[in-house]
């Protein structure tokens, strides 16, 4: 990967590896409820420790503030990475200090301890230098396998990485790789599918894409808003008022950008929001006063698919309609099969992410066949919007 240290050029036999991972996993009873996150860092752990590394794993979990805060140990966390390794994992109270020392000499080539919560220090969110050299003083060499945490500026995740010699780890290879395909050297056409509540927590988004894709496609009730701007009627949908200027901003800019806007054709509207409720079909010009758009209808997702099947590149972020609550995760899903379909016919390469696109995504069936789901929120987000993400910049050679 060109400008990265990967695995590839390191030989780990030996040396003491910070790795710093993304532990920050679903629990539920004081048990972790959801492995994905686990499962999709073991190959990096695995890679490290088979090739005689002393594997040393950094995360933060949680917001304790800075201060200790027992039911965000990692401990349970360090149990179930144990489980999914199918390995010992040893587990230290502290992340720094006397406790971490002692776990990391303990430490023989091949085995893997985990680092008590990073936040546990305020000095981690702070990017405190000497909080830094504290876990710097731990490794030889630093790994950074956690995208989703790239976005922070923070101790474990960006001035540890200026310390030590820098390398990606498989994850955050595999991300960084599916990143610069999709949107830094893409084979176009490029679409980009945008869904979600509100226009205002993704001006940045839009602004970013409107200058680099050929085709956006505006779903979720955001598309309320662009609708409502070119003066359509959409009855008591969620929308936003004081953004009709701004919206209109963004679909001049796409005109002068070559970037064509897609907008629903039809919408499947309802009284109440609620699971099941009594719905109809409508064209977007003819949304009954008294209620709501709550998906995109069957010929939107038609005009959707034809246009990826016109595209080489697909980068997707948020759903199409309130696909949490059933009738209304149907367009969604037509959208998520048919991309998967394009995928797998090797029509279209299709990159994903944000947790209710993941969350979508899941739903449909189709995480595996899309050609790379990105399990990161905000990093993922902050990437589309074009912003730097310090846990990435500071792994450049």
């Amino acid at each position: 990967m060109a400008g990265f240290r990967t695995l590839d050029t390191l030989d780990p036999r030996g040396k003491r590896v910070l790795l710093r991972a993304d532990l920050n996993v679903p629990m539920q009873d004081g048990r972790v409820s959801d492995l994905t996150r686990l499962e999709r860092l073991s190959p990096t752990i695995r890679e490290l420790a088979e090739k005689g590394a002393k594997v040393i794993v950094l995360s933060h979990f949680d917001r304790p503030k800075g201060k200790r805060v027992p039911s965000m140990s990692l401990r349970p966390v360090a149990e179930a990475l144990s489980t999914v390794l199918g390995r010992p994992v040893a587990f230290a109270e502290d992340c720094i200090g006397e406790p971490a020392q002692r776990a990391v000499a303990a430490l023989r080539e091949g085995d893997v301890v985990v680092l008590e919560n990073t936040r546990f220090h305020p000095g981690e969110e702070e990017n405190d230098p000497a909080f830094a050299e504290a876990l710097a003083k731990l490794g030889d060499v630093y790994v950074n396998d956690a995208f989703s945490a790239a976005h922070r500026a923070h101790a474990s995740t960006e001035a540890v990485a200026h310390r030590l010699p820098a390398y990606a780890g498989r994850l955050m290879q595999a991300e960084l790789e599916a990143l610069e395909k999709a949107l830094g050297a893409p084979a176009r056409p490029v679409a980009a599918i945008v869904g979600g509540a509100k226009v205002s927590t993704k001006l940045d988004l839009l602004g970013n894409l409107v200058g680099k894709v050929d085709v956006l496609i505006i779903g979720g009730a955001m598309a309320n808003t662009f609708l409502a701007a070119r003066g359509l009627g959409v009855g008591r949908s969620l929308q936003e008022p004081d953004l009709h200027a701004t919206a209109r901003e963004i679909a001049a800019r796409a005109e002068h950008s070559g970037c064509a806007i897609v907008l629903p054709l039809d919408a499947v509207v309802a009284r109440e929001f609620k699971p099941n409720p009594p719905t109809e079909t409508v064209t977007v010009d003819r949304v009954p006063e008294d209620t709501m758009i709550l998906d995109v209808g069957p010929l939107t997702c038609e005009a959707i698919l034809s246009r990826l099947g016109a595209c080489r590149t697909l980068i997707w972020n948020g759903p199409l309609g309130a696909f949490e609550t059933p009738p209304f995760e149907a367009a969604t899903v037509r959208v998520a099969k048919g991309v998967a379909e394009l995928t797998k016919a090797g029509a279209l390469l299709s990159v994903a992410g944000g947790g209710d696109t993941v969350a979508a995504l899941r739903q449909a069936g189709v995480t595996e066949e899309l050609s790379y789901v990105s399990a990161a929120g905000g990093a993922f987000l902050e990437w589309m919007e074009g912003k730097t993400l310090p846990g990435v910049a500071a792994l450049a050679a």
